[in-house]
């Protein structure tokens, strides 16, 4: 299933060809071609290859068409990014037909990381959110570990209470490894843009006029380059722009960086964007960075793909927290009204979801869940699934769309401005959703709960929520992401990531201390999720609805479960282990403002 290419002397330089995403069959009426591309083309090392026609799509789009969709092929076309790299192995794989490009990590490519980052001589990490002391720490563990004299610096802003923390990370102002924002962004070869999408979005020109001619930008997500495209902008031209996005929030990959010390290859994967390369090395520098974060395997994107499925799928918005946060909100408020008491509704919908359901996936794949239930618990799923699958893809499709036009983009920005007063109105921060009802059985639950306990595996709440996932995956399959950046975004960031953390201190706990973006999308789209499963999916169920049995039968026979065990079998042997007290809560939130 993987080919190993050797690497050739030096990365080169390849125009990015047009992108052509498949448009979305039409349902009653047209609906294709509504989410095109108006950035402008990079200048870049990855270079788009055409792939054969990649049959079988999995669920069809809309119950009346199932049947038909199910027999076509999905797309005449695909592309796949491809990258030339000199330091390190470049493998193909294969997923569900369609080959793709990765580089393996490992602590035993460290001894390449000095070569990776020829001609950087300071590494400026600035931030100190959820990504800034994961990756600083784990950047200055790898060189160090290289023998390499590279030094990584952390930049806060005067006066931020963030300062008292990277000290106690072993970052010191002495040593030249803690300083001021813009001295260290001016004096860095490699700046790491780790600050709010708000805060990038604010800052970007000062930010731009401080950073050194030649040197390289570094992103973790692509919102910079959105909300840039939204006022028709775009980056400056004498510098290279490079992503690297782990595919887990900061405290996971350093967590699971510091886990796998004696275990090669653990970690959070992660994709990695060339946007803008002027002087040939930025392929080999977001390899080198990608390698030293601790990743399993690095894939490719764009930048503009990224914050696509991102924004879409991970900050708050789809399965990995506001779809997850609407379906157990939903679910508990159905059982016990249907009469099960609340500790045992708390643990029928939350703890299902981020335990047992979320560690099967994690191992063996969606499938097993099904298969692991009993006749009668598989009539329950299939109910639970058929009913749910388009409600979950109407408001992900909604959330798509105002992701991929630049409206979900704008709103953050926005929000982000009314925290503080402005025009003579308030301050409107946001507020914890953690003192209602549910949160509140969910803290008693927790504490006594035996610690390998995973709680049980519900059979109508496994339906809805692998309903939801599946339709956010035909959602990505359909726009044209590849299945690393879907499986990853999807399935593997929501089990191997957030979901342990949500097992550990509660769904609420993440909604509350996540990132801004994510703690924004939460609260805007799970209501949405909420209302929409409660007033159509488990109406349907109580009025008998048939099953849809396409949908099942695709459901079975869907491609993603293949592409899932290749990715399965790259992950690390390590599962991470995140304890009751884990802190995963962002300074500035715990301190009150940094």
């Amino acid at each position: 299933m993987a080919t190993t290419t050797t690497p050739s002397l030096s990365a080169v330089t390849k125009p990015l060809a047009a992108t052509h995403s498949p448009s979305l069959p039409t349902l009653n009426h047209s609906i294709s071609g509504l989410f095109g591309s108006h950035s402008k083309a990079p200048r870049t090392s990855l270079k788009l290859r055409a792939a054969a026609s990649d049959a079988g799509g999995g669920s069809a789009l809309g119950a009346a068409i199932s049947s038909s969709i199910a027999a076509s092929s999905i797309g005449a076309s695909k592309d796949v990014l491809d990258f030339e790299t000199g330091v390190f192995a470049k493998e193909k794989i294969s997923l569900a037909g369609r080959d793709e490009y990765i580089v393996r990590g490992g602590r035993n490519l460290f001894p390449l990381l000095p070569v990776a980052f020829k001609g950087i001589k300071q590494i400026g990490v600035i931030g100190w959110g959820s990504q800034g002391p994961a990756q600083a720490q784990n950047l200055r563990d790898s060189l160090a570990e290289a023998k390499s004299d590279i030094t990584v610096k952390i930049g806060l802003r005067k006066g931020s209470r963030s300062f008292e923390e990277a000290r106690a990370a072993g970052f010191k102002e002495e040593n030249g490894t803690l300083g001021d924002i813009w001295e260290t962004v001016a004096g860095s070869d490699l700046v790491l843009l780790l600050i709010s999408d708000s805060a990038q979005a604010d800052n970007y020109e000062k930010i731009f006029s401080h950073m050194k001619p030649n040197s390289i930008l570094g992103l973790s997500h692509g919102f910079l380059l959105g909300h840039l495209q939204s006022l028709d902008l775009d980056f400056p031209e004498n510098i290279s722009v490079i992503a690297v996005c782990p595919k887990g929030m900061g405290p996971s990959v350093r967590r699971l960086y510091v886990q796998g010390k004696e275990i090669n290859g653990a970690g959070i994967n992660s994709s990695f964007a060339v946007h803008q390369d002027v002087d040939g090395r930025a392929t080999d520098v977001a390899l080198g960075w990608s390698v030293a974060l601790g990743s399993p395997f690095t894939f490719a994107t764009t930048l503009e793909e990224e914050y696509k499925s991102d924004i879409f799928g991970e900050r708050g918005r789809g399965i990995l927290l506001g779809a997850v946060h609407g379906i157990v909100e939903s679910l508990f408020r159905r059982y016990t009204e249907k009469g099960m008491n609340e500790d045992l509704a708390y643990k029928n919908t939350v703890e299902s979801i981020t335990g047992v359901i979320s560690r099967t996936i994690s191992t063996k794949g969606m499938l097993a869940v099904y298969n692991a239930l009993s006749e009668e618990g598989k009539k329950e799923f299939q109910a639970a699934y058929s009913a749910s699958f388009y409600p979950c893809m109407d408001i992900l499709y909604e959330c798509y769309e105002d992701v991929a036009t630049g409206s979900e983009i704008r709103s953050v920005v926005l929000a982000g401005r009314r925290f503080y007063e402005k025009e003579g109105l308030p301050a409107f921060p946001m507020g914890n959703i953690d003192q209602t009802r549910m949160w509140k059985v969910g803290e008693k639950v927790r504490s006594t709960r035996a610690a390998e306990d995973l709680g049980p595996l519900h059979p109508f709440t496994a339906g809805v929520y692998i309903a939801c996932m599946m339709a956010q995956i035909e959602i990505l399959r359909k726009k044209g992401h590849s299945y690393s950046e879907i499986i990853n975004e999807s399935v593997i960031e929501s089990v191997d990531s957030l979901n342990p953390f949500m097992h550990a201190r509660g769904v609420s706990f993440m909604v509350d201390n996540c990132s801004t973006t994510a703690r924004l999308g939460s609260r805007k789209w799970a209501p949405r999720f909420d209302y929409i499963l409660t007033q159509q999916a488990l109406v349907a169920v109580d009025s008998s609805t048939p099953i849809n049995q396409d949908l099942i039968s695709n459901f079975l026979s869907d491609p993603v479960h293949q592409a899932i065990k290749v990715c399965a079998q790259l992950r690390p042997t390590l599962d991470i282990s995140v304890t009751a007290d884990a802190d995963f809560v962002r300074p500035e939130l715990r301190q009150g403002g940094t």
